[in-house]
């Protein structure tokens, strides 16, 4: 499901997701909880304010971003 992400890239340059809009709900990432490479994507386990988690998927490629999964509490 693919989503608009707001990042911010740290002092190394690399971005990191800071809230992502999925339709016409935005939501804010309180932490980044994990994160990995594989040869072709970025993810990031990210929990929400209210406790819910999310993998996000970068695709280096393209730039676009999906919603991989959701984790749960």
């Amino acid at each position: 499901m693919k989503i608009r992400v707001e990042c911010y890239a740290g002092h190394r340059g690399e971005e990191e997701p800071r809230a992502f809009t999925l339709g016409e709900t935005r939501f804010a990432v309180l932490e980044i909880l994990d994160r990995w490479l594989d040869p072709q994507h970025r993810y990031f386990k990210v929990k929400l304010d209210d406790g819910r988690r999310f993998i996000l998927r970068h695709d280096s490629a393209s730039g676009d971003w999906e919603l991989a999964a959701l984790v749960g509490e």
